[in-house]
């Protein structure tokens, strides 16, 4: 569990990072859940899609975020957390967290 703990501290700092630098987000951010976050995925067209905050604590999603902070630092082109993969991988990942947490 130790382990996992700088790579959350990493992914959260990651977070607050992108959503403090846009505006877009705060306009955005009405319809998303409480305890969810609103992430753009793709390679060339992005798409949004709104997971679960516990996803984050993942390893498999921490890899997707160092991903992400690679490609774009903290400045997200579409003023969110951007996340540079298939969306069809993207899908395949969260339906198997889905299923892992229920």
């Amino acid at each position: 569990m130790a382990i996992r703990l700088p790579r959350i501290i990493q992914a959260k700092q990651i977070l607050r990072r992108s959503l403090s630098s846009s505006h877009a987000t705060i306009s955005v951010s009405i319809d998303v859940p409480r305890g969810c976050l609103a992430v753009y995925v793709g390679e060339s067209e992005k798409k949004r899609f709104v997971i679960p905050i516990a996803y984050l604590n993942e390893p498999s999603f921490q890899e997707l975020l160092s991903q992400a902070e690679e490609e774009f630092g903290f400045d997200h082109p579409m003023g969110g957390l951007t996340i540079p993969c298939r969306e069809d991988m993207f899908i395949d990942l969260t339906s198997r967290l889905s299923r892992n947490m229920s």
